[in-house]
Parts: structure tokens; C-alpha cells; sequence
């Protein structure tokens, strides 16, 4: 047998193994690249609503699906080091506006990540059409907004800075006018 031959039956055999390599790889960087689309999908879709679930759960992805993008990963840093400096004393008389100030904060954080988020996956956003196209439904806000009226009071309430109000009624009263009015209206 001669060297052709001996690369022919090489070929044949490694071939075959090479292709099937080459398969796996390309499929494990869709897959990645699925993962990743995964997680910035999720983050764009709930901008406007941070403390859904399953925004916290993909901002918690992005150190493993995004391990090989410095640059997201630095941003991801940088916002989660603000979610670190949140202030943390209610009696604070500048509590609220140091709130305020870091949820500004975060909001332009989390714009700089998806921002870089999205050039690496090859989006070509600005910075402008992340942080204002964000859809929320007023009817949503308005919701969020009374939940959390309704859970600031109720701790208020259960930590003894805010009195349960109370209107004393006097039936029989009350019983008479409801009576004139009837008579009024007749």
C-alpha cells in the first residue's frame, strides 16, 4: 500500500470523527448563544418592572452565561455594587431621597449593561431606545404603586409609627338621616 492509500483510509476514518466534532462545537455555540439571548431577552422585557422575579433571576445569570464578556460583566459589577449602597436607615429624615437618587442611579446602570449586553449579541441599540422604550401599562403602574402604599403602611402600622384610624359612628343618627333622605326624596 502506498501513501495515498494510507491517506485515504485515514481520511475515511477521521473524517467522519472531524464532521462530528465540528457539529458538536457549532451546536454548543448556538447553545450558548441561546443562553445568553435568553437572559438579555428577559432583562429588556421586564426593564421597566426590576423587581419581577424573573428579572432578578436573569441579572443573577449573567456571571455564568456571560463569563467570557468582560465588558457585560463589568457593567453587571458596577450595577450590582449600587443595589449594595441602597440606603438602609427608614428613620434617615434623607432616606427618600437618597432612594430616589439610587434607583436613578440603577436605572442608568442597568441602561449601560443592556447597552453592552446588546452589542454583544450583535444588537445595534442606543442607549436612548433602551431607557425610554420600555412598555408599561398604567394600569400596571398604578397596581405596583398601591402594593406598595398598601405594604409601607401595613409595616408602618405593625411597628407602632402609625395609628389605626377610627370613626366612631352613632347608629341611631346615622339611622335618621337615612330616613330624612328617604323622605326628601319621596
Amino acid at each position: 500500500m502506498g501513501v495515498n492509500d494510507w491517506l485515504i483510509i485515514i481520511a475515511i476514518i477521521i473524517g467522519p470523527i472531524l464532521a462530528v466534532q465540528i457539529q458538536k462545537f457549532v451546536e454548543d455555540a448556538k447553545e450558548r448563544k441561546e443562553r445568553k439571548m435568553k437572559v438579555f431577552k428577559s432583562l429588556m422585557a421586564t426593564r421597566a418592572a426590576p423587581l419581577s422575579p424573573s428579572h432578578v433571576e436573569a441579572l443573577n445569570m449573567i456571571d455564568i452565561e456571560f463569563y467570557d464578556s468582560r465588558e457585560v460583566r463589568e457593567k453587571w459589577r458596577l450595577l450590582l455594587d449600587n443595589f449594595e449602597n441602597y440606603p438602609q436607615d427608614l428613620g434617615d429624615p434623607a432616606y427618600q431621597t437618597k432612594l430616589n437618587l439610587c434607583s436613578q442611579k440603577s436605572a442608568e446602570l442597568l441602561c449601560d449593561l443592556l447597552y453592552e449586553m446588546a452589542r454583544s449579541l450583535g444588537y445595534d441599540f442606543d442607549k436612548v431606545h433602551i431607557m425610554r422604550s420600555a412598555y408599561i401599562p398604567k394600569g400596571y403602574a398604578d397596581i405596583v404603586l398601591d402594593q406598595e402604599f398598601i405594604r409601607r403602611g401595613l409595616v408602618g402600622l405593625f411597628m407602632g409609627k402609625v395609628p389605626i384610624p377610627i370613626k366612631i359612628v352613632d347608629s341611631e343618627k346615622e339611622k335618621d338621616e337615612v330616613d330624612d333622605g328617604k323622605e326628601l326624596h319621596k
